[in-house]
């Protein structure tokens, strides 16, 4: 059996993540370790946390090349949350700080007001903006997944977001590229439809 990879550089709730993954049948492993990202068969980058501590956790453990590589090399990825925006060229947040650079664009601090509070925590709508995600298979336009986040990302080619919600405006919920794929939303805390996402994820 193929085996997953979750990336441990330290911020997110990775068993929550694994436990998913398991009870769907799938061989999963919890790893910090590059040579364990460079044998995966399909890697999950998951996080919540601050975009700059997170990629200082990923240089320091020297993780960075290795996911940049894996992604390269065809085999799926799927990035959850921080592990969406991370995969961009910069953040907003802090100071400041440059991502993974796979995908063109920025990630944007979301715009609160007295109605809509930051962070944007629970359920919302996605939105369906291009079709054919494998992911997606079996999950209806304007499902409910689970969102926890401050920032979004803000692809510079648009042709990249398979889903959006809205939240003070729409953002993007969920990237597709070929084998890569990443969602703002958490799926292993969105319930039946969630895991049928993941599902997806083990059967490519």
């Amino acid at each position: 059996m193929s085996q997953i990879v979750i990336v441990d550089y330290g911020m997110g709730n990775l068993r929550s993540v694994s436990k998913a993954l398991e009870s769907l049948g799938a061989s999963v492993r919890i790893s910090a370790r590059p040579g364990d990202v460079e044998a995966a068969s399909k890697l999950i980058l998951p996080g919540v946390g601050a975009f700059p501590a997170a990629m200082r956790e990923l240089s320091a453990r020297g993780l960075v090349e290795p996911i940049t590589a894996f992604v390269g090399s065809g085999r799926p990825y799927l990035g959850i949350c921080l592990g969406l925006q991370l995969l961009f060229e910069a953040s907003e947040e802090g100071e400041g700080a440059a991502g993974l650079g796979i995908l063109s664009g920025t990630v944007r601090r979301l715009s609160g007001d007295a109605q809509l509070k930051i962070p944007h925590i629970g359920w919302n709508r996605v939105m369906r903006r291009q079709g054919g995600c494998p992911l997606l298979a079996g999950i209806d336009e304007g499902s409910f997944f689970y969102f926890v986040h401050s920032y979004y990302a803000d692809p510079a080619d648009r042709s990249v977001v398979s889903l959006e919600a809205d939240y003070g405006g729409r953002f993007a919920a969920m990237a597709w590229r070929e084998h890569l794929y990443a969602t703002q939303f958490h799926p292993e805390k969105s319930q039946s439809l969630g895991l049928k996402l993941l599902n997806n994820f083990i059967r490519l």
